[in-house]
């Protein structure tokens, strides 16, 4: 890894182009945690156990309930997005690890003395987290086709969901990499991280619509972050659900710029 940092250092320093630098080292970033991925692809594998589980248990049982209104689908085709929604949302939550990861083993230290913008640094590893979250994206898609769950897989659908998956899990892993900045310790990364992915996920609408939540939590629920990747999710995925592609995608888009501004701004801290 530490070669590979080095041959990627000397490529950055020819580029000239700013806006060619900047992209370059986003994706330089994104290709050093592909390399991470194939060499254990299995961790994707055992992080999608708990959300087949709750699609398979939890969206079997309540299908029998009929008391919660899905605008004429079926509760597991209604669940399915919530369920790949918080998929992505509980992985990258935890993304920020990674960074501190980074920083005990010295790879930080090679990052911040490279001629690398921070903001590239910070979108790309906000990306790198994309990576993981696409691999979950298949095989939670997979398992809902196995369960019989009718989801509307087109061209422009597929592109839509990828897309959506990579804005949510990229304002995740920006917010995890925020805290990361903060708390700079794995053990307080990760009780603060359990600490407020329950509440991100009963907080949205992913099990529930917001019409039927009480006032003050729908007043959360619109501001969760969560809420708009599901219902994009839901937009592309079920042809039941009226979408509302470009409120979901502005507002996921906005949040990503503002957790990457914030991000980079305290990113020196995590040194300290």
């Amino acid at each position: 890894m530490s070669q590979q940092l080095d041959v990627w250092h000397k490529d950055l320093v020819k580029d000239k182009n700013p806006i060619l630098k900047f992209w370059s080292e986003v994706f330089a970033i994104v290709e050093l945690e592909w390399k991470k991925i194939r060499k254990e692809p299995i961790e994707i594998v055992l992080r999608a156990i708990q959300p087949i589980l709750w699609l398979v248990l939890f969206g079997q049982v309540f299908s029998q309930i009929r008391g919660i209104p899905t605008n004429g689908a079926t509760y597991i085709e209604f669940l399915t997005p919530g369920i790949l929604a918080q998929s992505i949302t509980f992985l990258s939550i935890f993304y920020g690890l990674n960074i501190l990861l980074d920083r005990d083993s010295g790879l930080m230290q090679k990052y911040f003395s490279s001629p690398i913008y921070r903001s590239a640094f910070i979108l790309g590893k906000m990306f790198s987290a994309s990576l993981r979250a696409l691999g979950q994206l298949v095989i939670i898609i997979v398992i809902a086709l196995v369960l019989g769950v009718n989801l509307d897989l087109t061209i422009v659908t597929i592109i839509g969901v990828i897309f959506t998956v990579i804005l949510g899990s990229a304002f995740f892993a920006g917010l995890s990499i925020f805290i990361a900045c903060h708390i700079r310790s794995r053990e307080g990364l990760m009780g603060f991280g359990q600490l407020i992915t329950m509440p991100l996920f009963f907080a949205s609408n992913a099990l529930y619509p917001i019409s039927i939540m009480p006032g003050w939590l729908q007043e959360i629920a619109i501001v969760n972050p969560m809420s708009y990747t599901v219902d994009a999710l839901r937009g592309f995925l079920l042809t039941t659900h009226t979408p509302t592609i470009i409120l979901d995608f502005g507002i996921l888009l906005c949040a990503v710029i503002l957790i990457l501004f914030a991000s980079t701004k305290v990113y020196p801290k995590i040194l300290n």
